[in-house]
């Protein structure tokens, strides 16, 4: 909590220091066409900045640990516990790759969760400590790997597993280690400090090493071509490629599909939630309860047992008369968002005004003010978004679990005013995409969590949101 203070206190003085008017240079976040808008242009807190590259590193760390806790085997605790076990081979082998031992620890809990025997799919493919492919092992990093034999015993390791037959089981695994040496723990980490020594020769950074092992040297030299610096860290080119700055580069992330482009940061949680195990087991198991309480980190950048929210319409009204919650706008030239028709629809059921349930806390407003204008810059003047469901009360949020399976019956983020779900209707593929795009680098800024449901994108703003407050000018008195 006291780095997400530092960081925001670090977004919010870059802001005031550039005032009013942005040095030349300075990303901003879109005006609508024609600059049909009110107040100053905003600087875009988000955007790449080399003085800010450590603060949205550990952001980066942030918004995408939800994955590792919800999908650890046993739960992240009990992943690091496994992990740890390994910490002296990791140390001997970090040394002679020269290379930081969290980092290749961190390394060990991704791609196997600590289990020395991990497979994914047959022994052709990654298996191992450190989910060594066969053909790298025997190709690159002079490992023995005689794939038939160890197919041979892994079948047979299989049997003597499901019928209990331990002193078997015991020795075909020392078999296999012997003829597969990616199953052996000690030789599995030597085998990735050298593909880490190898891939830190050709591409010049740790960081960009460890992004290899996930994308390969070769995918990522193209990456790095296409961003066209010499030796760039990968935060900056990551984070300084979007749709429309460096698109070539944004496009080839985009391709693998498979998370290689959030691999790098995805360690940093790793190494992070290992720390944690390490030093602080409480803040662990907390941190563990709340990623996995729901289908996202909502309940992380907002938990329940420290957020208002509003039991009654009398309270939301109370919110309302104090400012604590701003209408949302019906005005898509200027916000790249349309209210949907239908939003607070069950208001009158119990005796309310729809419009009680068309509003959202100031930063959350600006959060969606904020996916609007990206989304239609990068879609290229396409939209707008349909915004369905704002702020609630919980007595709403009863009313609407009842007819509505998605919607939960316990802890909503919508009755604390920091939550909006958006139609998932598009304009075009282009519109669906550069929607996508947002999403996913707020999630890795832990900027909002998000969660696909059937009919509609489920967005939690954090409660850092406040650095884009200034958009709110640009509503004026709509």
């Amino acid at each position: 909590m006291l780095a997400g203070a530092l960081i925001v206190a670090a977004l919010l003085a870059g802001i005031g220091l550039r005032g009013d008017a942005p040095a030349p240079g300075v990303p901003l976040i879109p005006t609508p066409p024609g600059g049909e808008s009110e107040g100053p242009p905003v600087p875009d807190p988000f955007a790449y900045d080399p003085d800010e590259e450590g603060a949205l590193v550990d952001r980066a760390a942030a918004g995408t640990s939800h994955v590792l806790y919800a999908r650890s085997p046993g739960g992240a605790a009990a992943t690091a516990e496994r992990v740890a076990r390994w910490r002296p081979g990791v140390e001997a082998a970090a040394r002679s790759a020269d290379v930081e031992p969290d980092l290749l620890e961190a390394l060990v809990f991704l791609e196997s969760a600590g289990r020395e025997d991990a497979m994914a799919g047959n022994v052709e493919g990654a298996v191992g400590l450190t989910q060594i492919l066969a053909e790298t092992g025997s190709n690159l990093l002079g490992m023995d790997v005689d794939v038939k034999s160890s197919a041979r015993l892994t079948r047979r390791i299989a049997r003597a597993l499901r019928r209990g037959r331990l002193l078997e089981l015991q020795r075909l695994r020392h078999r296999r280690r012997v003829l597969d040496e990616r199953f052996d723990p000690v030789k599995a980490l030597a085998g990735s400090a050298r593909y880490l020594t190898i891939a830190r020769e050709e591409l010049g950074r740790e960081d960009l090493a460890f992004v290899s092992y996930h994308m390969g040297i070769g995918n990522l030299q193209d990456v790095l071509r296409s961003y066209g610096a010499e030796r760039p860290s990968y935060a900056r080119v990551y984070f300084d490629s979007t749709p429309i700055r460096h698109a070539a580069v944004e496009r080839r992330l985009a391709a693998f599909g498979d998370d290689s482009s959030n691999y790098l940061w995805k360690l940093y949680a790793a190494r992070d939630i290992m720390r944690l195990y390490r030093r602080d087991g409480g803040e662990l198991a907390r941190l563990e309860q709340l990623q996995t309480a729901k289908n996202s980190s909502e309940e992380v950048l907002h938990p329940p047992e420290t957020t208002p929210r509003f039991g009654t319409p009398a309270v939301l009204r109370a919110a309302w008369d104090e400012g604590e919650i701003r209408a949302f706008p019906s005005d898509p030239a200027r916000t790249g968002l349309a209210r949907h028709r239908r939003m607070g629809e069950l208001a009158q059921r119990i005796g309310e005004s729809p419009a009680l349930y068309r509003g959202l806390r100031p930063e959350a407003l600006a959060m969606a003010l904020y996916i609007g204008a990206q989304t239609r810059e990068y879609a290229g003047g396409q939209g707008p978004l349909v915004v369905t469901s704002t702020v609630r009360d919980e007595e709403y949020q009863r009313r609407l679990a009842r007819r509505n399976g998605e919607a939960t019956h316990n802890y909503s983020l919508h009755t604390t005013g920091w939550a909006f779900d958006i139609a998932r209707d598009y304009r075009s593929k282009r519109h669906a995409l550069a929607f996508q795009f947002v999403l996913d680098r707020l999630q890795v800024l832990n900027a909002i969590a998000w969660v696909r449901e059937p009919a509609a994108i489920h967005v939690t703003a954090a409660d850092d949101a406040e650095v884009l407050l200034p958009l709110l000018e640009r509503l004026g008195d709509g």
